[in-house]
């Protein structure tokens, strides 16, 4: 297997891979190994099969509901002083 060192990683990005390492109980090797073969797997999304999907499951919503402009301005501005 090959090995890699990265220098230079930010304080703050350490400390939350760290984090993340302890939630998962893995090492923070095995972390950053996880987040590396996530993120190299990653497909691309079709945009057209996706909107496509997107219609059919909000076309067999039983009850369709569209938000008002005053429904959604409330529900931004509620809790704000």
């Amino acid at each position: 297997m090959a090995t890699i060192t990265i220098k230079n990683i930010p304080d703050e990005l350490y400390a939350r891979i760290k984090a993340q390492a302890a939630a998962n109980r893995r090492s923070i090797n095995n972390e950053i190994i996880v987040c590396l073969e996530t993120a190299v797997h990653r497909e691309r999304v079709n945009a057209e099969e996706f909107l496509k999907e997107v219609r059919v499951l909000r076309e067999n919503l039983q009850m369709p509901y569209l938000l008002t402009d005053e429904e959604i301005n409330a529900a931004k501005n509620e809790g704000r002083p």
